[in-house]
């Protein structure tokens, strides 16, 4: 007989453990089904470890910027210890215990979607148990990294963001496949922690091409001042690694060559949907799960799946699978009471104004909302605003070489913000100011009276609204 439950969640990383977490809170008895560990990609692989390994490269940077301050070098050892406590020493044991706590039961193993409302899970020892919703089905598998298809490449097994972050003897050559976040991130970490040389390589003209293209700009600029080499238009031919563990050598469409001794391959990631059995709900087996505001899987008779993360491809960033989560966990606890399911709070809406940001590098980007590109393909009446935020006093203070810019797109018609990017130190904590006035759509005249602080970095707010003509 199948084990029953209200809800079964496959996959226990931070948007699962959300959905979890509502569910019960909301009276439901939930099990969370998981093949590796609680706590998922961002606790172990991503977020957590990579921003453990920044931390040290962001300070000394930071120090260098005040007269009359310096810092010794970076001990590497003491980081990647810090990271090991950081990430629990890949031990689970504490995120289990939360969800248990919820409490949920925590079932291990491979889950798989076997029919309406069924999973089946495949334990190490090949084992099977079936599980039973009630109500709901949620996946929330995550993504997987994707690599680009030359020669070569899959057998010189390359790192993927799982080896860099972590990373137990940092090489001393590296290169980097991407211009994205995971591979400026990874370069600037590696880099101040030890690997004297190493060469980004990126297929497009510029860093961080979802964003703002000045802020990928003074990325690059930063980068090859601190020794990195950046290469753009970087078209990779193929890969050789005749030996299994020793060096690599990376072949150009140019002519050129770069060996090292070890490869990152961040070129992307897509929804980890290849193997939960989306065919048995009636759903195409690869590719997003496609879900309403709700986050339930459409074309899915009965209506009792869902989908939250990046599994369903609609912003592969941590905080916004955790908010879709809250919003699942909330509106299967609504129809399975029969209760309205309809609230604001219960539909995901933010995705469409453009979800906040942050790349970890330095200088820090952060953005929320449209870029000046996107809003005028969508035919708003845009008008942008720029400012430098190494003019701005507070910036200023925090040392000599400061560099940074605002940028602000503005809606005419309405008088709203459409989008902001920031980039330049310590700008990440300037992000949620700005995803308030672009998700709630402050008026301009209104945000005009909300008086930032003297001397701080968020004085660029004043200076973008005088920019503006306010």
């Amino acid at each position: 007989m199948a084990d029953e439950f209200d809800v079964v969640v496959v996959g226990a990383g931070p948007a699962g453990e959300n959905v979890a977490g509502r569910a019960v809170r909301g009276g439901l008895s939930v099990a969370v089904v998981e093949e590796e560990l609680a706590g998922g990609e961002c606790s172990y692989w991503a977020c957590i470890p990579s921003k453990a390994l920044l931390r040290p490269v962001d300070l000394v940077a930071e120090v260098g910027r005040v007269p009359g301050l310096e810092t010794g070098p970076i001990d590497t050892a003491a980081v990647l210890a810090r990271r090991d406590e950081a990430v629990s020493h890949l031990d689970d044991e504490g995120q289990v215990g939360w969800i248990e706590g919820l409490p949920a039961e925590f079932v291990r193993g491979r889950g798989k979607l076997d029919g309406p409302k069924v999973v089946g899970v495949t334990a190490r020892d090949g084992s099977v148990r079936t599980l039973r919703a009630r109500h709901a089905v949620v996946l929330a598998t995550g993504s997987r990294p994707v690599f680009p298809e030359v020669p070569g490449l899959a057998e010189a097994r390359p790192w993927t963001s799982r080896e860099a972050t972590a990373v137990r003897e940092v090489p001393r050559r590296l290169v980097v496949l991407g211009g994205g976040v995971v591979a400026c991130e990874m370069a600037q970490a590696l880099h101040g922690l030890g690997a004297r040389e190493v060469t980004l390589l990126v297929r497009g003209g510029s860093l961080l091409g979802r964003v703002e293209p000045f802020a990928g700009e003074l990325v690059a600029e930063s980068m090859r001042a601190s020794g990195i080499d950046v290469r753009t238009r970087a078209e990779v031919t193929r890969v050789e690694r005749p030996t299994p563990g020793g060096p690599v050598t990376v072949h150009l469409a140019d002519g050129e060559s770069v060996e090292a001794d070890e490869l990152l391959v961040a070129t992307g990631r897509a929804p980890a949907t290849g193997d939960v059995g989306l065919a048995s709900a009636g759903l195409p087996e690869h590719g997003p799960v496609k879900v309403d505001d709700s986050m339930r899987a459409t074309g899915v008779d009965g209506g009792w799946l869902y989908a939250v993360g990046d599994v369903n491809g609609r912003a592969l960033l941590t905080h916004m699978g955790k908010y879709q989560a809250r919003v699942c966990g909330d509106v299967i606890v609504a129809r399975a009471k029969g209760e309205p399911d309809d609230l604001p709070a219960l539909r995901a809406v933010a995705d469409g104004y453009g979800p906040p940001q942050v790349v970890f590098t330095d200088p820090q980007v952060c953005a929320v909302g449209r870029t000046e590109e996107a809003a005028r393909a969508e035919g708003f009446d845009v008008r942008v605003v720029e400012y430098d935020l190494g003019s701005v006093s507070g910036a200023y203070l925090l040392g000599d070489d400061y560099r940074g810019r605002a940028k602000a797109v503005v809606d005419e018609r309405r008088r709203v913000l459409l989008g902001v990017t920031f980039a330049g130190p310590g700008v990440a904590e300037l992000l949620q100011a700005a995803t308030v006035a672009v998700v709630a759509e402050v008026p301009l005249d209104r945000l005009w009276h909300a008086v930032p602080a003297f001397p701080t970095v968020s004085e660029v707010w004043l200076r973008l609204l005088e920019e503006y003509g306010l």
